[in-house]
């Protein structure tokens, strides 16, 4: 089971959705944990997840982690497909906890109340892939087969 989950090809398709989705993440993740980009740092962030979204004290730190940390090591491709499949379920959960209720598209104009779901689509999107392909070239689950 362990070869299933680390296993990936030497292709590089999964290498670029693996960074961009990285990239895309990692200033989320920096807003929360640190305050970079404009955020809330860590404090504040679990303050707006606890008091006024309801969440859970649990599931907001594991949020912060995951888009922190979880993108790094994404990065890197340290267990791309778990970190992918968490990615999935975060997404999900966004977009069913907040996003839906403001339709498919962006708030592009302005004229909307919130933001749609279509960025998050594309994230989903992404993810699968990464389940599906592992992190491909250059992915430290690759080293971790051939080292075991």
């Amino acid at each position: 089971m362990r070869r299933n989950i680390f296993n990936t090809t030497d292709s590089y398709a999964p290498l670029a959705i693996r960074l961009m989705l990285s990239i895309v993440i990692f200033p989320h993740g920096a807003q929360k944990l640190l305050g970079w980009f404009g955020g809330y740092g860590f404090s504040g962030t679990m303050t707006f997840f606890t008091d006024t979204m309801g969440l859970p004290w649990l599931i907001g730190f594991l949020v912060i982690v995951l888009e922190s940390a979880g993108s790094i090591a994404l990065i890197a491709g340290i267990a791309t497909r778990i970190i992918a499949s968490l990615y999935l379920i975060l997404a999900l959960g966004i977009v069913f906890r907040v996003h839906i209720h403001y339709g498919f598209f962006m708030n592009w104009f302005g004229n909307q109340q919130g933001e749609g779901f279509e960025y998050f689509l594309l994230w989903i999107g992404m993810a699968i892939s990464l389940v599906l392909t592992g992190g491909g070239k250059y992915s430290m689950d690759k080293d971790f087969i051939e080292k075991n």
